[in-house]
């Protein structure tokens, strides 16, 4: 590069050349591009020898490019003005090097080499070794050439694309294309009956691509280059090669990795660096004095096959298929690839929030079986307390028994003495039947009650009227506060107030609470003890209150009553509020007590509504 650079300042300040030749070390190289330095696949392999003259050369290098413009077509009428420029040229100061890139560009040379650089070291290169006139090739020349096997080619692509039927060769029409449609023929002849192939050499590039973008199914493209289409339109750079993927309706695999990177689906293909970095390397063994004649390097073959992931994935060509061996590029990385760290930290979230939530649910479990037992124990200690009441209306439950029992013998010993009576009364003979049984149903409802309070049953929620239930318990308690002197006076609801419980359990709230109002009046000096017992509905709820007349709840115990163990009675076991509040708290309801201000206590009970039949009923 620097010495690059005094060759420009030079040139610039009008310095003589001498001045130039004279730095020590300076090699001189004329590339020679056979179409032109912007061609597909020439451009690449112009870069990449640059590049690898830059890295491999151990000298200052000034490196002069002409293409051959001539090779287009078939016209050589321009090739003898060429040859006049580049002999003006270099006519002082000849190349240290030529190197001619791809087969015009040879043939060219050895056409000329008499009149151009006899002296001078040719390498040939980008070449294919039939385009070489090996007859002709002096002691100062050697080639690096490689070798195109187009069945090879052909095979590969069947193999992992079977069900190809037809494969269209897209070629340009300029001398150099017309010689390779020859050797194409030839080589695919075992193909013949297998596949169809289709040539479009001879049409503008215009129509070839409207032809291509109407292919049958199960078809393929090859492409081989665009030089100059059968109208001498001649097509540069990428562009031709990028017109036809957009418009293709088939995969497009080609011979030289040059084309690859975008549009070409893969396969062996000759390697532009590699075969880059082999020319330069006997480039800078003839630059430090070699013979050409004396370097001999065998044409290389395709290299190890490539593919573009992106192509096998629009085809639908399967990586499985793939000769063993072979590289894939331009894959798309996973996810897991992408995100690892985050999905891993992702993963680690979900495993700690999925343990968590195996904790929880074990907990929930354990939690469950736990209320399972505490509501089973105090469904047994309810039942224990329900006989504990039992005892206390045993009084009361046989006063209620002996009235229809003592009518039952009243009436059947009269209606005995009737029967032996010489003149019998039917009509009041009937009406005794009546109140025996009457007596008897009496009797019966008695018993009934009794076993009701006495059953032991799990928990079961059912719909029941609240009025109805709180109806049976007074009627149940009334023979008992009668005997205490306590009148219990009910306001009920005059609409059903439907709640979703246990009949038997709230019988048991109301029966304690009941007595315990009676059981506060006992030593009362008062000439009427009452316990006033309403319904009513609040919104969604339906409401119990069972208010005495007795002295009340000591201020400092309000908050203890509800508590285990707490009683004010003498001989009480501290256990009835408690399950009360248990029993109603079951029922998602609410228990609570206050005081009258010196009229006595008031217990409230809230319970939920069964709502369906509340708007029904409203």
């Amino acid at each position: 590069m620097v010495r690059r650079l005094l060759v420009l300042l030079a040139l610039t300040n009008g310095l003589p050349a001498s001045v130039y030749a004279s730095q020590p070390d300076h090699k001189r190289i004329m590339i020679l591009h056979s179409v032109g330095r912007e061609f597909r696949p020439w451009n690449e392999y112009a870069r990449t020898m640059r590049a690898e003259l830059d890295r491999q050369s151990p000298w200052p290098l000034d490196v002069q490019e002409h293409s051959l413009v001539a090779a287009r077509s078939a016209d050589v009428n321009s090739e003898a003005p060429f040859l006049r420029y580049l002999q003006a040229l270099y006519a002082n100061h000849p190349p240290d090097l030529v190197i001619g890139v791809g087969a015009p560009a040879a043939s060219f040379i050895q056409r000329t080499r008499q009149q151009l650089f006899p002296a001078t070291p040719v390498l040939f290169t980008t070449i294919e070794a039939r385009r070489v006139d090996y007859s002709v090739l002096t002691g100062n020349d050697t080639v690096v050439a490689v070798t195109h096997r187009f069945l090879v080619l052909f095979e590969s692509f069947l193999r992992i694309s079977p069900e190809t039927r037809t494969i269209a060769i897209v070629n340009g029409d300029s001398p150099n294309e017309r010689f390779w449609r020859g050797e194409m023929q030839r080589e695919l002849k075992p193909l013949e009956g297998r596949i169809e192939i289709r040539w479009y050499d001879k049409f503008s590039y215009e129509d070839t691509l409207k032809q291509l973008a109407a292919l049958p199914s199960h078809s393929a493209i090859f492409w081989y280059q665009m030089v100059a289409d059968a109208a001498g339109v001649a097509h540069e750079g990428d562009r031709a090669l990028t017109r036809l993927y957009n418009v293709a309706n088939a995969p497009i695999f080609t011979h030289d990795d040059s084309f690859f990177g975008r549009e070409i689906v893969g396969g062996p293909m000759h390697s532009a660096l590699g075969r880059s970095r082999i020319a330069v390397s006997v480039a800078m063994r003839i630059l430090g004095g070699e013979n050409p004649g004396e370097i001999k390097t065998p044409p290389s073959e395709f290299a190890v096959a490539k593919y573009d992931w992106r192509e096998l994935q629009r085809w639908g060509i399967s990586e499985a298929r793939l000769p063993p061996g072979s590289e894939v590029h331009f894959r798309e990385a996973s996810a897991w690839e992408k995100y690892r760290w985050q999905i891993a930290a992702a993963c680690g979230v979900v495993l700690l929030q999925a343990t968590l939530i195996s904790i929880l649910l074990y907990e929930r479990r354990r939690r469950h079986f736990a209320e399972v037992e505490a509501r089973q124990r105090m469904s047994e200690l309810a039942h224990v307390t329900r006989y504990s009441m039992a005892g206390e209306l045993t009084t009361s439950i046989a006063h209620e028994l002996n009235q229809p029992l003592g009518s039952i013998l009243v009436n059947t010993e009269t209606a005995a003495l009737m029967l032996d009576s010489p003149t019998l009364d039917v009509n009041e003979l009937k009406e005794i039947l009546v109140d025996i049984k009457r007596d008897d149903q009496r009797a019966g409802e008695v018993i009934r009650r009794l076993r009701s309070l006495l059953k032991r049953a799990p928990f079961e929620a059912r719909e029941i009227d609240l009025n109805q239930t709180v109806g049976e318990t007074l009627d149940l308690v009334s023979s008992l506060a009668h005997a205490r002197g306590v009148t219990v006076e009910s306001v009920l609801s005059a609409a059903p107030l439907p709640v979703k419980g246990d009949r038997i359990q709230l019988q048991q709230v109301l029966l304690n609470l009941v007595m315990n109002a009676a059981d506060a009046m006992a030593y009362l000096d008062k000439p009427q003890r009452r316990i006033v017992v309403r319904t009513a509905r609040d919104r969604d709820f339906a409401e119990i209150e069972i208010a005495d007349h007795g002295p009340g709840i000591p201020a400092g115990k309000l908050a203890e009553i509800f508590e285990p163990f707490y009683t004010s009675k003498p001989s009480g076991m501290g256990m009835g509020l408690s399950i009360a509040r248990t029993i109603v708290e079951a029922h998602d309801g609410e228990i609570s007590a206050e005081n009258r201000g010196g009229e006595g206590a008031l217990f409230r009970i809230r319970l939920p509504l069964a709502l369906s039949s509340a708007l029904a009923a409203s």
